[in-house]
């Protein structure tokens, strides 16, 4: 049996200390030791994406990082991004074209979509497309979720709110 390790950590601004068990995911971190359960948990092989966070500034399976090899990091979780007022527009977007049903994906469709947009501002769909190979949706379909996407790259570049 592995003692539990210490981590430091910032998690959406705030420095977080703990002991945890060397084999926990970061996802299992989030959500148990924190209670972020925006931070969902799907196939939890980094293959549908429902798990991103951004791990010092990139996003990042929380699925399959540690939550030991996050230790001097420092991570956003879609909550710490909505309360910061990243993700706002393309909430707003994915709101307005309906781009999702039980909501279960939305939280990594949004961590990766402000990733790539942080990357390439001037997406084409079929970049968008690519950028969201990794995140599964099972109820919504891609349509709207990429009008949604590009729709808030548009909009970033002229200078205004989708």
């Amino acid at each position: 049996m592995t003692e539990p390790l210490p981590i430091r950590l910032t998690v959406n601004g705030a420095p977080v200390r703990r002991f945890v068990e060397p084999r926990l995911s970061l996802a299992d971190f989030l959500r148990q030791d924190l209670g972020l359960t925006g931070t969902h948990l799907g196939c939890e092989m980094g293959a549908c994406g429902a798990c991103l966070v951004r791990l010092d500034g990139r996003a990042v399976h929380a699925c399959l990082t540690l939550a030991v090899q996050a230790d001097g990091g420092t991570v956003e979780t879609v909550e710490g991004l909505t309360e910061a007022g990243t993700l706002a527009d393309l909430q707003a977007a994915f709101h307005a074209r309906n781009a999702l049903q039980c909501g279960y994906c939305t939280p990594g469709m949004l961590v990766a979509a402000q990733d790539y947009l942080a990357q390439d501002g001037a997406p084409s769909r079929e970049a968008i497309r690519d950028a969201l190979s990794g995140n599964y949706c099972r109820c919504t379909g891609y349509e709207a979720i990429v009008d949604a996407i590009a729709e808030v790259a548009r909009a970033r570049r002229a200078g205004r709110q989708a």
